[in-house]
């Protein structure tokens, strides 16, 4: 799947800026750049995400894909990520909200409804599925 290089643009933007400790979901960057949805920003990140602090972009439960938990862990455990006895990240204490950024330039496809846009969460509010 081909994506658009603003849109590339956009969803690793918002990767780099998720603190350290900190993680988001896919679901929440989906949101923040204001096209498409996860499984879409979950492919620019297996695609172009190398190079970003991939391992702050988690499941909505708290999960990453098999083959990343061992490195990812690693690193959770150097930055001081709050984990649950699973090995997942406890999303609640973790999550990072991102800022929306709104709609890369010339994305063809609208974005979400301004009031989803508008309502920020609320520090410890589990993210939306993603």
């Amino acid at each position: 799947m081909r994506h658009p290089e603003e849109y590339v643009e956009a969803v690793l933007a918002v990767v780099e800026q998720v603190p350290r400790g900190r993680v988001t979901t896919y679901g929440a960057i989906a949101d923040a750049v204001g096209r498409y949805g996860p499984r879409r920003v979950g492919n620019v990140m297996a695609t172009h995400g190398g190079g970003v602090p991939w391992w702050r972009v988690v499941r909505a439960d708290g999960s990453l894909p098999p083959s990343h938990q061992d490195e990812a862990r690693q690193t959770y455990l150097e930055e001081g990520t709050p984990l649950r006895s699973s090995g997942n990240v406890d999303i609640v204490a973790a999550f990072w909200q991102p800022p929306v950024t709104g709609a890369p330039a010339g994305d063809p496809r609208p974005g979400p409804a301004p009031a989803r846009r508008a309502e920020p969460a609320r520090p410890g509010t589990p993210p939306r599925a993603g």
